[in-house]
């Protein structure tokens, strides 16, 4: 049997024995059927079941709640938002962007206070994120987001630029030039959170059934080797493993994110960092990167980089690319220096996460249908997936509200390319925005060796 504590560091490190809940027992009936116990599924029903405890809910897992991303992420509860907000504008209006924002940023907030109602211990820590400008271009992007938050009514107390000395108060990394700083982010362990979540939606009369792999979603019905549920309303919550669906093979690209974590560090190697407020942290390359400081003092530090596997797989082999790992304590260095290759990494792990074709991500239900989906997140699914469950409970339940009317419910991405054209593009726009990321930072290292021989 799988050991789940080697999913990742955060699955190593919860408090409870991963001992998988039974599973399906047969055919069955429910109101609710979900898909996924991750946090798109388990949030979906806990507010499904606290706005009407009658509903039958049943959760349907393939392994164990918080087995994919939701189990092994950076631990960002941020109000990211993977659609751009001239895009939502141009797409829906400025007034539809704009409170596209202000929901996610509430979102924040409502995470913490049910982690507090539900007594669940997951290290949160609202301390902002930090994204740092290291290049001359990284700074020309750091301003740009800043003048873009503007356009939009998004103040200072939303988004604040920082000079160099302002962003390595707060994270002294090496070559900082400035960065900007939002509050609206909390640091997480992010495994104990969907994991308490889990028994937060048992104790609402929720069933959840794991090593319950679902084989096809139809109206009506979720179909598994161990029988069929049949409900009204079934929803898909599936994100980075959906495409493994009959008639999903497209819906979303499953692309890889690996993280590294390295043993605790010293107080001392800490003030040399910063971080002191928990802040998660980034820059303001291309190709994504981020990091936190763990409640036990490591830092967990991650990025983009994997390649994109043929036809949509998805495999616990894809999980650790040594390559990746590499690269990503080789920039761990760079970033940091006081922790050179003399300090231990000491968890290495990764996973898909579901990127739709125009990087949209979306949530929805068909009343005709009965069929709901919420996904497509982009990596920024810690907060963003509160968010969708609390809209399919309003959704589902036929109740019109502030979130029912958001730009994102209802929307519907086109499908990815047929391969070989889907596998060429992704990897070719990676490759792209690696080489780009390199030749920056080596343009600014040889910058910074120029200033220290002319002193």
């Amino acid at each position: 049997m799988m050991r789940y504590q080697d999913l990742s560091y955060w699955m190593s490190t919860v408090d409870e024995p991963l001992t998988p809940r039974p599973p399906l027992p047969g055919d069955t009936d429910a109101d609710v059927v979900i898909v996924g116990a991750g946090y798109t599924g388990l949030w979906t029903a806990y507010y499904l079941a606290g706005a009407d405890p009658g509903l039958r809910i049943i959760v349907l897992e393939s392994e164990i709640a918080g087995y994919g991303a939701s189990g092994r992420n950076g631990g960002w509860c941020s109000a990211l938002f993977p659609t751009a907000l001239p895009a939502l504008a141009r797409r829906h209006g400025r007034d539809a962007a704009i409170a596209m924002q202000r929901a996610m940023q509430a979102t924040v907030r409502e995470i913490g206070r049910v982690a507090a109602a539900e007594g669940i211990d997951c290290d949160w820590a609202y301390g902002g994120t930090v994204v740092l400008a290291r290049t001359g271009p990284q700074l020309d992007r750091a301003r740009a987001a800043v003048a873009e938050a503007r356009e939009y009514g998004l103040g200072p107390e939303d988004l604040a630029l920082l000079d160099a000395d302002e962003a390595a108060a707060r994270c002294a990394a090496e070559g900082v030039r400035g960065g900007t700083y939002t509050p609206h982010c909390a640091a997480v362990h992010p495994a104990r959170l969907v994991r308490g979540l889990a028994r937060a939606v048992e104790r609402r009369g929720v069933s959840l059934h794991e090593r319950t792999p679902v084989t096809a979603i139809r109206a009506g019905a979720a179909v598994t080797p161990a029988g069929t549920v049949r409900a009204p309303v079934v929803v898909r919550a599936t994100e980075g493993y959906t495409p493994a669906l009959p008639g999903h093979r497209r819906t979303v690209a499953p692309v890889y994110s690996l993280m590294v974590a390295t043993e605790p560090l010293s107080p001392e190697t800490w003030t040399r960092i910063g971080l002191a407020d928990r802040e998660t942290f980034s820059d303001h390359r291309h190709v994504i990167i981020y990091g936190q400081r763990t409640a036990d003092g490591r830092l967990a530090f991650g990025g983009r980089g994997a390649p994109y596997h043929f036809g949509s797989r998805v495999s616990p082999g894809y999980d650790r690319e040594p390559r990746v790992f590499t690269a990503l304590r080789r920039a761990l260095g760079e970033l940091f220096p006081v922790l050179g290759p003399d300090v231990p990494v000491t968890h290495t792990w990764g996973g898909p996460l579901g990127v739709a074709r125009d990087w949209a991500a979306s949530v929805g239900f068909e009343r005709a249908s009965g069929l709901a989906w919420a996904g497509g997140y982009v990596g920024d699914g810690v907060g963003t997936s509160n968010l969708a469950g609390r809209t399919l409970a309003h959704l589902i339940r036929g109740e019109p509200s502030d979130l029912t009317a958001l730009p994102w419910v209802n929307h519907r991405s086109p499908r990815w390319e047929p391969e070989p054209l889907r596998w060429l593009a992704v990897n070719a726009g990676l490759r792209l925005m690696l080489s780009a990321d390199e030749a920056e930072i080596r343009t600014a290292r040889t910058a910074r060796r120029a200033a220290l021989l002319n002193r």
